[in-house]
């Protein structure tokens, strides 16, 4: 796997022992193109893997960012790999080898951008979303970014966030969603009943 943008394109990350899907390059490449500028925001990576997708937003300007991964077979591996973001770019990132389910329950912290990469068998995609809904943990103007196969259905509203944008990379697929504006007084957002 390669970091396909930023001050660290093009660096080799280590794949780790034991089950993994990573994310494929052309995917991180347009997920990133569509989020745009990450200066200064934060970033939390969720069923992080290798830590790819965590290096990926420290590499194109993100200084707060946290992953999480819950197969401690993997903990060397993601730690040699996020390594290179505080020894090149002196960005560190924050790792927790934990569940995710069990992270969002206890995380104080807010983000600017969550990005759930589960195993695809994973079923609880909306439970978790609705967790983080819960926990307010998503800054506001954040983004929810959720990648799953085809074949799994997400509704376009979750709590109070709805579906924004949809990406499809072959039978995979990656959803964003925002809050959505309040009601205000019975009326909606554009002033419309």
């Amino acid at each position: 796997m390669r970091i396909t943008g930023g001050v660290l394109k093009g660096r080799i990350i280590k794949c780790p022992d034991g089950i993994i899907r990573p994310a494929m390059d052309r995917m991180r490449e347009s997920v990133f193109a569509v989020l745009g500028n990450l200066d200064g925001k934060s970033f939390l990576d969720l069923f992080s893997g290798s830590g790819t997708i965590a290096i990926e937003a420290v590499s194109r300007g993100a200084k707060k960012v946290e992953l999480c991964e819950r197969d401690r077979l993997k903990i060397r591996t993601v730690l040699d790999n996020v390594f290179i973001t505080e020894k090149e770019m002196g960005v560190k990132i924050q790792c927790h080898f934990t569940s995710v389910e069990l992270f969002v329950k206890r995380c104080k912290d807010k983000f600017d951008y969550i990005f759930l990469d589960p195993p695809f068998p994973y079923k609880f995609h909306a439970d978790l979303i609705e967790q983080i809904y819960k926990r307010d943990l998503l800054l506001e103007g954040g983004t929810v970014l959720v990648h799953r196969p085809e074949e799994h259905h997400m509704p376009d509203t979750i709590a109070a966030f709805k579906l924004t944008d949809r990406r499809v990379y072959g039978r995979s697929i990656v959803d964003f969603y925002q809050k959505s504006t309040p009601e205000i007084q019975g009326e909606t957002a554009n002033g419309v009943k």
